[in-house]
């Protein structure tokens, strides 16, 4: 059997990825399963299978090692369709083997979150196919992520296949709406901010800023913006707005993009397109853990 992996995205630090892991065991009390502590034999073993039971994009195997890895130390999983691999219902993806009470402690954790980050990866994937049927536009996410699990989440975007924006609010400047608004009331312009910006940061960050309409861009293009997000432009406006732009630079459509307009965006000549529904909406892919004791 062959899985379409995917290999160019890079995992969360080890010690993020341990510290997450670790929170989510301690808020589910984890060690402390009163029922397993009850019914099951501390030197009983077991074997689990996860079993898809939706076609998707596997997403979260390094997590859910860790999460039985810090249950018990003589708790082994065992990959069969790594990260990336897109699997057909009934394929099992992962075995593991060792201590039942551990695993059953660690069960609900390692579900939830290999069953969130493949559903996130399978939705991202989704979008970097339609996309591509009408141009080269790379779909990244946004901050729109769950708290605590940020560093998870956009590991699943790149495991999709798309790419992350600023992780957080240091990483890059972004004029907004409200920035524009608060800039406004004193007597600040989208050229202003702009320069406002550059000046008071380091010459390393790029300064992005929001418009809503073609006469915003125009003023952002001459204040030599770096990147201009295009925020719930029709297609028509956006295409031509990139089209009367000079090269170098990059524009970010954003708003009211899905599944039935991501491709119709992406032949505008977009250089970005965010979407947040990548982490704040995608449903979570149906997998199971089937658990024998041995």
């Amino acid at each position: 059997m062959t899985f379409d992996i995917q290999t160019d995205f890079r995992p969360p630090a080890p010690d993020i990825m341990r510290d997450i892991v670790a929170r989510a065991l301690e808020e589910d009390r984890a060690h402390h399963d009163v029922t397993s502590r009850a019914l099951v034999p501390p030197a009983q073993h077991g074997h689990g299978r996860f079993l898809m039971k939706a076609a998707g994009v596997v997403c979260g195997l390094d997590a859910v090692a860790m999460a039985f890895g810090l249950m018990s130390e003589d708790l082994e999983l065992e990959v069969l369709a790594g990260d990336g691999s897109h699997v057909e219902p009934g394929v099992v993806i992962a075995e593991v083997h060792g201590p039942l009470r551990a695993m059953l402690g660690g069960e609900r954790v390692a579900l939830n979150i290999l069953q969130r980050l493949s559903g996130t990866a399978t939705l991202t994937r989704r979008f970097v196919q339609a996309a591509a049927q009408g141009g080269a536009a790379r779909i990244i996410d946004t901050r729109k992520t769950t708290p605590g699990l940020r560093e998870l989440e956009r590991y699943a975007v790149r495991v999709g296949g798309g790419h992350n924006h600023r992780n957080t609010l240091e990483d890059g400047i972004l004029i907004k709406d409200n920035h524009i608004a608060a800039g406004a009331l004193r007597g600040l312009g989208i050229p202003e901010l702009i320069e406002e910006a550059r000046s008071r940061s380091p010459h390393t960050l790029r300064v992005e800023i929001e418009v809503t309409d073609a006469a915003g861009a125009l003023l952002a293009i001459a204040a030599n913006a770096d990147v201009i997000m295009l925020d719930n432009m029709t297609v028509e406006e956006m295409r031509g707005v990139v089209d009367a732009a000079p090269e170098g630079i990059l524009f970010e459509a954003s708003g009211g993009v899905n599944l039935q307009t991501v491709t119709a965006i992406a032949s505008t000549g977009v250089d970005l397109i965010s979407v947040g529904a990548l982490t704040h909406s995608a449903p979570s892919l149906d997998i199971s853990l089937d658990i024998e004791a041995r």
